[in-house]
């Protein structure tokens, strides 16, 4: 049992980590380009950011098959560019988790910035900060709070991915089976035993990152 528990448990903490630095990225960068501006067609970009957080997790697999699928143009130039498809891949699992996991670190970097007192921002520009300077020492800093909050939500809600992860990414043993989708194995097959072990790890693990969560948010 002690491979068939940890394999999976390390490939979702690797997933996990992974898709954190990427929607860690891609959260501040979008959070940053849309704080504090105004124009056409925001609320519906706004939308479409946050909507993984509430489209079943079926659906999110569909249009990940869909989009990078053999059968779609970008899952063509994917596996001309590697002589394989992605899906049914690491990668796979990787994209599955970053799309589901996105959200809740854009959400929190956004809620940082607006808390940010634009007073201390333009303070800083008079003294000779460029935009770049100010963002990096100043603002990016005061929302670090957040900025955490965010980056451990995010890795909690990527490492229990699951249907997305099932449909484009698959159930291989050793390749792409996550925790997650090795709990609903183990109780197929009647292991409850493992089943139990990988249920005790996964509430043990996002209590823990809850629990920190909520440390963070109460400093000061």
């Amino acid at each position: 049992m002690s491979h068939e528990f940890w394999q999976p448990l390390k490939f979702s903490l690797e997933v996990a980590s992974i898709s954190v630095i990427i929607v860690s990225i891609l959260g501040v960068f979008f959070a940053r380009l849309l704080y504090n501006k105004t124009f056409k067609g925001k609320m519906l970009l706004e939308t479409f950011l946050m909507l993984p957080i509430v489209l079943p997790p079926t659906v999110i697999g569909f249009l990940l098959i869909y989009f990078f699928g053999r059968n779609s143009p970008i899952g063509a130039v994917i596996e001309e560019l590697f002589q394989q498809s992605i899906m049914f891949t690491p990668w796979a699992a990787i994209i599955a988790s970053t799309t589901v996991a996105f959200p809740l670190m854009y959400q929190s970097v956004k809620l940082g910035f607006q808390s940010v007192d634009k007073d201390i921002e333009d303070a800083a520009k008079v003294d000779g900060g460029s935009r770049a300077k100010v963002f990096l020492l100043v603002s990016l800093p005061l929302t670090l709070p957040s900025f955490i909050s965010g980056l451990i939500m995010s890795f909690a809600r990527a490492l229990g991915e699951f249907g997305a992860t099932l449909m484009f990414a698959g159930n291989i043993p050793g390749k792409t089976q996550t925790a997650p989708t090795a709990i609903y194995v183990a109780m197929e097959s009647g292991n409850m035993r493992l089943a139990w072990t990988f249920v005790v790890a996964m509430v043990l693990i996002s209590f823990l990152m809850l629990l920190l969560s909520n440390i963070v948010q109460k400093k000061p």
